[in-house]
């Protein structure tokens, strides 16, 4: 069984305290895109893992698609695997990637094996596997608040805008990403905010809290925002952590000339 586990932006994200257990709580909206791993599932006599594509950063880790599959194996007599992971959405961009490779091989092997699990049990599941794995499940707009994993979907489309998403080949750690915030509330109701789809507002007041010193540390990230609001994006913004850049345009902006040296995803949104 072949899938194709897709990328999220996050519009707007605040992190607004620390908790005891280390992490932080936030608010963010996740928004699905079409950039897309291709994640391959097949019952073997042995279970195996391979990957092709973008090379994979493990840190001496086991891969979140095989994490994947030993928890539901903890509950489930499921069968060894062979599994292929084409890797073509960045890590360490903001995007979610390795969080939907997880997330798609929840679903996967549930609908392989029969397992007849209802999104709320692989929610439950893929909250186990990492702080926003669980949006992959549902994969439609939601508010995102807790560390990640707490899930609202909110009635919002930008179906129909135009995406352009710029990843500069710049690896941005959680640490390196956390360690120049200093959580607060946001100022404005972001629900609100994003619901009302005012995109001048959005330039002003829909924010994301690891801009301001990433942009410091990183100072091409602040380029590539203002290089996409050259080319008349109506709203830019990094995505999530970064160092993915991305913006939203009414038309199709033409590119030529423009981040030959990054990599450059750009499709007409469907959600």
């Amino acid at each position: 069984m072949i899938v194709f586990p897709n990328a999220k932006i996050n519009l707007g994200l605040y992190i607004t305290e620390k908790r005891p257990d280390g992490y932080h709580n936030l608010i963010s909206c996740f928004y699905p895109v079409g950039w897309s791993d291709a994640l391959e599932v097949i019952e073997a006599k042995k279970t195996a893992f391979s990957s092709s594509g973008l090379s994979i950063p493990s840190d001496g880790k086991e891969n979140l698609v095989m994490r994947a599959y030993k928890l539901l194996r903890r509950d489930f007599q499921l069968p060894n695997v062979e599994v292929h992971l084409h890797k073509v959405i960045p890590t360490g961009a903001g995007l979610g990637g390795g969080s939907s490779d997880a997330a798609h091989m929840l679903i996967t092997l549930s609908e392989m094996f029969n397992l007849l699990l209802e999104d709320d049990i692989l929610m439950q599941y893929a909250a186990e596997l990492g702080s926003d794995c669980s949006f992959f499940i549902s994969n439609k707009p939601s508010l995102v608040t807790g560390r990640g994993e707490e899930l609202q979907e909110i009635d919002f489309s930008l179906k129909g805008m135009w995406l352009v998403l710029v990843y500069p080949d710049i690896h941005i750690s959680t640490k390196e990403a956390y360690s120049g915030i200093s959580p607060k509330m946001p100022e404005n109701n972001v629900e609100k905010l994003i619901k009302d789809k005012k995109m001048d507002d959005w330039r002003q007041n829909l924010k994301n809290d690891f801009e301001p010193h990433l942009f410091q540390t990183h100072p091409e990230l602040q380029r590539i925002k203002e290089d996409l609001y050259e080319l008349g994006a109506d709203y830019a913004a990094m995505s999530g952590s970064g160092s993915a850049v991305f913006g939203l345009y009414k038309n199709e902006p033409d590119l030529k000339g423009h981040f030959s040296d990054f990599r450059v995803w750009a499709e007409q949104l469907k959600y």
